[in-house]
């Protein structure tokens, strides 16, 4: 039974009708020219959790008291400046032969990653760079480098409510917050200063994986964004 495809007005009928993966010289079905893309190899370097020093600093505390007055402030400054810009960061160590995601822990239950919201017309990048700074910065004057390796992931509020989602819906013209992801390359050895009510914990990719109920939707979907990065236990 011959499958027919319909042409293209205005275009010219496609070389191969049928449809079916012409064979080549050397017998494959193949093209034995790999595509450029399947020739990248993303090494990101990870390093034993022993590796770091975590010391106290002083409490760092959230600019809003409550969610509710969170989305009001957000409602207040978007009459103002527009659209909220948050930035994070995906820190990643290994343990055992496995990667973990550094995590901030309040309380039992809340964890989020490092980072916060951009001032008005601050750059992504070095905005990250100053809200690692801020969190996880050394106190005894030594300057902290951070390398910013890549963007893992876009996420957009479509209105002042709590829902956020890897995309901006249809019906949506001025989304509330944008939240840009990127993977942060830590250097072999650092010390960091973590604010002393909160607690920087390791969690295991599989920890994360499809646990939205314990994690939220963003940091469950860490491993599905990570997955094409290929890390080397250094």
């Amino acid at each position: 039974m011959a499958v027919a495809m319909k042409g293209v007005p205005g275009l010219p009928p496609p070389a191969n009708p049928v449809g079916w993966p012409r064979r080549s010289s050397t017998g494959s079905n193949f093209d034995p020219k790999p595509s450029p893309l399947m020739t990248i190899n993303r090494p990101i370097n990870l390093y034993p959790l022993t590796n770091y020093t975590f010391g106290a600093k002083e409490p760092l505390f959230e600019k809003d008291p409550s969610v509710p007055a969170r989305f009001q402030r957000m409602r207040d400054e978007f009459d103002k400046i527009g659209m909220r810009r948050s930035v994070e960061g995906v820190l990643l160590v290994h343990e055992h032969g496995l990667p973990n995601v550094l995590l901030l822990q309040l309380g039992t239950t809340f964890f989020k990653l490092p980072g916060g919201e951009l001032n008005p017309g601050e750059d992504e990048v070095e905005g990250l760079k100053r809200l690692l700074t801020e969190t996880l910065g050394r106190q005894d004057g030594v300057k902290q480098d951070w390398l910013i390796e890549d963007t893992i992931g876009n996420w957009w509020r479509p209105n002042f409510e709590p829902p956020l989602y890897p995309y901006i819906p249809p019906h949506i013209t001025k989304p509330k917050e944008h939240r840009r992801l990127f993977l942060v390359q830590l250097a072999e050895k650092a010390l960091f200063a973590v604010p002393k009510n909160y607690k920087l914990v390791a969690a295991p990719l599989y920890e994360l994986y499809d646990n939205s109920q314990g994690y939220g939707p963003i940091i469950s979907s860490l491993p599905q964004s990570l997955c094409r990065f290929n890390f080397l236990y250094v």
